[in-house]
């Protein structure tokens, strides 16, 4: 599978837990913030051959929750709401794009919104409500 070239300001992610199992993850800046982009591969595929709608959902959660990570100040954050909408089917191979936005916060919750597209077209969208977990304070 071809790889996202670093050229094109892409920069690879690879994390550890559950992201790491599904990327490899790529984020690149954009006029309106960041875009968070993966490759589809076979092993993303449902038994009817496109990309499994859960693999698209773990990839709009993932960016949303990223996006209200850096929000709040890289303080660490869960997601407590994901609304998904599928739109259009991905095949192997897509490079599958998110752009998100943070629609409004409050002290500990952001409302998020994003969409996914393949080749400027869009394939899905998500709306999250994301928790801001505060630091431990020192004891």
């Amino acid at each position: 599978m071809p790889d996202i070239p670093e050229s094109n300001d892409w920069k690879r992610h690879d994390l550890g837990g559950f992201a790491g199992l599904v990327g490899p993850l790529y984020t690149r800046r954009t006029e309106s913030g960041r875009a968070y982009a993966m490759r589809a591969e076979s092993r993303h595929l449902n038994p009817a051959g496109i990309v499994h709608g859960g693999m698209i959902a773990t990839l709009l959660d993932h960016a949303l929750s990223a996006l209200s990570w850096e929000a709040a100040g890289r303080v660490p954050c869960v997601s407590v709401q994901l609304d998904t909408q599928f739109y259009a089917p991905v095949q192997e191979g897509s490079l599958m794009v998110v752009q998100g936005r943070v629609k409004h916060r409050t002290g500990s919750m952001m409302f998020t919104s994003g969409e996914m597209t393949v080749d400027d077209q869009a394939c899905a969208s998500a709306q999250a409500v994301v928790k801001i977990l505060m630091p431990a304070k020192p004891a």
